[in-house]
């Protein structure tokens, strides 16, 4: 078998998986408020299904719960420009106007899975993070910018055992570009993958019925890596 059809079939399966995974609802409220005491700030949250709370009650998604712990310390209003699906490129040119026009002082970009699981060009996808945060940074100089990378995508039982391997070692091939981002251009890496992977390895029961996302349960073991991460991001930019 040549490695050009290894890899074709590579690509087309995870694809796949990922389409039949990826249910794409309707979606969120686009604001909504936190807290009642402290800063005022305007948080948005870019990115894909994980960021859209897709696989559980859209409260116990990461948008809500993180919104929720910067709301105890801020007056908050939290925007969510993620959709199911989308891909860091679908992040710059179909989310980013809706984050510029908040002039967010808080960023979550929550993707990179989809992008694991159709090959993106890890390039490209660097050249247009690069894009996306110079933009916000245009809207709000002052802007803490938290970025995640993908998950652990070689752990959703939807995924076949047989690319397990591949789908995991794609996942930290992508997140050594965000990490070495997130040093370049002073952003704020969440370790999702490193973090939560083993958990939803050992523990099946964290992913919701499609066998491919989250559910709430999932996300929680996500929040507390996020909360950190935000934290660390504020406190660099003056809260």
């Amino acid at each position: 078998m040549t490695s050009t059809l290894c890899v074709t079939w590579t690509v087309c399966g995870l694809a796949l998986c990922v389409s039949l995974g990826e249910a794409r609802l309707p979606q969120a409220p686009a604001s909504r408020p936190f807290g009642s005491e402290g800063p005022a700030r305007s948080y948005v949250v870019l990115g894909d299904s994980t960021g859209a709370g897709i696989g559980a009650p859209y409260d116990e998604g990461i948008a809500v719960k993180t919104a929720t712990e910067l709301g105890r310390t801020h007056t908050v209003s939290m925007r969510n420009c993620a959709v199911s699906g989308a891909r860091v490129r679908d992040v710059l040119e179909k989310q980013l106007p809706c984050a510029e026009a908040a002039r967010p002082d808080i960023v979550l970009i929550s993707a990179g899975a989809n992008d694991v699981t159709h090959l993106t060009s890890i390039p490209s996808m660097r050249r247009r993070l690069r894009v996306i945060v110079a933009r916000l940074k245009a809207a709000n100089p002052r802007a803490a910018i938290v970025i995640t990378g993908a998950p652990d995508m070689g752990s959703p039982p939807r995924i076949p055992w047989i690319l397990r391997g591949a789908a995991s070692l794609r996942t930290k091939m992508v997140n050594r570009m965000f990490r070495g981002e997130a040093q370049r251009l002073q952003l704020t890496f969440a370790p999702i993958a490193e973090i939560t992977g083993p958990q939803f390895r050992r523990d099946r029961s964290l992913f919701d019925a499609d066998r491919f996302h989250p559910n709430g349960r999932g996300y929680a073991t996500w929040v507390r890596v996020l909360n950190e991460a935000l934290k660390a991001a504020m406190s660099t930019r003056g809260g």
